[in-house]
Formats: C-alpha cells, structure tokens, sequence
C-alpha cells in the first residue's frame, strides 16, 4: 500500500517549501494540490524525477492458450 510523505521546511524569511515522496505521477499532483488549499498559495511547482516515473500500481493480464 502506497505511504506518501510530505517533507515541509519552513525558512527564516517564511518560505514554505514541500515535497510530496512516497508516491509518483497524477497521485503526486493530487497531494500536492491538498497542500497548497491548505497553505493559500503556491508561488513556484517543480517536477521531480518521481512525478515521470510509472504509477505504483501493477496490472498483469494473462491469457491461457489451449491448441
């Protein structure tokens, strides 16, 4: 099951920085999204590595041949 972390950092000048891990792509997003109506305000958005990488969910099909 998926544990996504949020790392928070609040600078001396006020800044709040946030950066979802624990999770990747739209999921990512949708976290982040939760944040920022928490905080009011979004000044800047970076992509990480994790947002491009596949979503954590694996879907296997098999198919059974019988001649």
């Amino acid at each position: 099951m998926e544990r996504p972390e949020f790392e928070i950092n609040i600078g001396k000048n006020g800044k709040v920085t946030v950066e979802v891990k624990g999770t990747s792509g739209k999921r990512c997003l949708e976290l982040a999204d939760l944040i920022k109506e928490i905080l009011g305000h979004e000044e800047k958005r970076t992509l990480t590595a994790e947002y491009y990488a596949p979503d954590s969910k694996v879907r296997i099909n098999t198919k059974v041949n019988r001649n």
